[in-house]
């Protein structure tokens, strides 16, 4: 098979003013199954993620704390890192906004914008949101009542001296694109509401600096200003791969295949950052994906919630990947909290899922079909590419329920993903081992039960695979657990179904415990 295209992807970078919560994490997993995906599926994956140090909020905070400002933000991205290493995010590299590489490369870009004639100096005036770090438009402060949403705090009229993009001149090229790539902004309804913004304000030009900051990246036309914290931070994603001093492998990456972001920010990505790169002579991101927003009971959860003695265990990823697990985690903020939307968390409803589908379906059936090969087969199952196949799925065939997943995870739909291999493949298997009863089975028709058991190894096999993704432990674990023929590393979807039983000696190989696999996951309370 010929190889595929590279596929650049990213996340939002994030404001390491506190720890990272559970809505973070939650955009950052989203992400990370796309990685996993695409790699599963022969892409050359480069995943990208980062801290946005450059800010007045950061500065701030380690003023509080007495601290070294750039001691400070080195101590939180090695938190930060903390986080997605324990929640087997895969990227491939993280940037830190402060560092020196990163600097240097916005300053040839936005010395590149001002000579091409997109820059020019004036005075800006509007409302602006401190904890947004930018302006805001009179529509948004008539609209919100002159009270930010996510902030809950009150826009204030600000004036300054300083340099502002042409944005302006970029308003019917930024429509023809969103036009002519319906693609480019997704789901749906973020793509209409950048239209809509379009049509009903336009597209003003953009303060893009600071005067007299200390903090910040200095413009390099004129050193009293630094650039703006948005201007800066949209640039990681190509300072990322090399913009400015690493030509070959920028241009291998760019454009971006997809930018992860929150609904939030929307309007920077999809009508600011295009207009930034054509201005450099650089292409627009082929698709912008918004994600929802993750609540509790719900209230949207803020950097203020980590600061709640009772909420911050909640809402603290670590918290609840030392408590129970970084699988469980994944699956339910990806099975539960649909990604394009909206979605709510509580502790009760994360112990009611996690027993009904993890402990009780998926680990149960693994765990059932080890001990009986282990105890009655002596962990061997013979010439599984000759045993007769049982009847598993009487409604939609396998094949069809694969491709089916394939195109929700590929859309970023994964809990619709979750839910058909839940209900169209594992619900199933489960159905038919409750009706071949293999337990008994074994007593008095050993070769029947053993047919039975290639055929519950299959659809294991066949749901690791689809869970590589997401639960890239618990699947690898199932997978390696029998002698399959395919390497793990090298499995892909289309293997799922298009790939007849090659196992001529079929064997447990997992390391068993009193004739007993490791659960995979116990039961919990909360």
């Amino acid at each position: 098979m010929d190889a595929l295209p590279p596929f650049f992807l990213t996340t939002a970078i994030d404001y390491p003013n506190s720890r990272p919560h559970i809505g973070t994490a939650f955009e950052k997993i989203g992400a990370d199954v796309q990685a996993r995906y695409r790699r599963m599926e022969g892409f050359d994956v480069f995943f990208l993620m980062g801290n946005d140090e450059n800010t007045n909020k950061v500065a701030g905070e380690a003023a509080k704390q007495d601290r070294d400002v750039q001691q400070y933000c080195d101590d939180m991205a090695g938190q930060f890192r903390a986080v997605w290493d324990a929640l087997d995010i895969s990227y491939d590299t993280f940037i830190q906004t402060s560092h020196q590489r990163h600097k240097q490369c916005c300053r040839k870009f936005i010395q590149k914008v001002y000579d091409n004639g997109y820059i020019y100096k004036g005075t800006f005036e509007g409302w602006y949101c401190d904890g947004c770090e930018a302006f805001k438009t009179e529509q948004d402060y008539d609209k919100d009542g002159g009270i930010c949403p996510n902030h809950k705090t009150g826009y204030s009229r600000r004036s300054e001296p300083c340099y502002l993009f042409k944005l302006s001149a970029f308003q019917e090229r930024v429509a023809a694109y969103i036009e002519e790539n319906p693609d480019f902004i997704q789901p749906e309804t973020r793509r209409n509401e950048i239209v809509s913004l379009i049509r009903t304000e336009g597209l003003r030009d953009v303060n893009i600096s600071r005067l007299r900051q200390k903090w910040g990246i200095p413009i390099p036309f004129e050193e009293e200003y630094v650039i703006y914290v948005w201007f800066d931070a949209l640039l990681t994603y190509i300072t990322g791969i090399g913009y400015g001093d690493d030509e070959a492998t920028f241009r291998k990456y760019w454009p971006a295949a997809v930018h992860f972001i929150g609904k939030d920010i929307t309007r920077f990505h999809c009508a600011l950052w295009p207009a930034m790169l054509w201005a450099a002579g650089e292409e627009a991101p082929k698709k912008v994906f918004a994600h929802g927003f993750v609540y509790i009971d719900k209230n949207k959860i803020g950097k203020s919630t980590l600061k709640d003695p009772v909420l911050s265990k909640i809402v603290d990823p670590m918290e609840l990947i030392t408590q129970f697990s970084a699988e469980s985690f994944r699956y339910y903020f990806m099975r539960e909290c649909p990604f394009p939307g909206d979605g709510d968390f509580t502790l009760q409803r994360f112990a009611e899922l996690y027993n009904a589908d993890l402990a009780n379906n998926l680990g149960n059936l693994y765990s059932r079909v080890a001990r009986l090969v282990s105890q009655n087969y002596d962990n061997h199952l013979g010439d599984a590419a000759a045993a007769a196949a049982g009847v598993i799925y009487a409604e939609t065939d396998l094949a069809t329920t694969v491709q089916q997943v394939q195109a929700h995870v590929e859309a970023c739909q994964y809990s619709l993903a979750l839910q058909k291999i839940w209900l169209q493949i594992l619900n199933p298997t489960n159905q038919y081992t409750d009706k071949t009863e293999p337990w008994k089975l074994v007593k008095t028709d050993k070769e029947a039960a053993r047919r039975a058991l290639c055929d519950l190894v299959e659809q294991l096999r066949v749901v690791s695979i689809l869970l590589k993704p997401f639960l890239p432990r618990s699947a690898e674990t199932i997978y390696k657990s029998f002698n399959f023929a395919q390497p793990w590393e090298q499995v892909r979807y289309a293997d799922a179904w298009g790939r007849p039983r090659e196992t001529k000696d079929l064997r447990l190989v997992a390391t068993l415990e009193g004739g007993k696999a490791k659960p995979l996951f116990p039961r919990i309370s909360v």
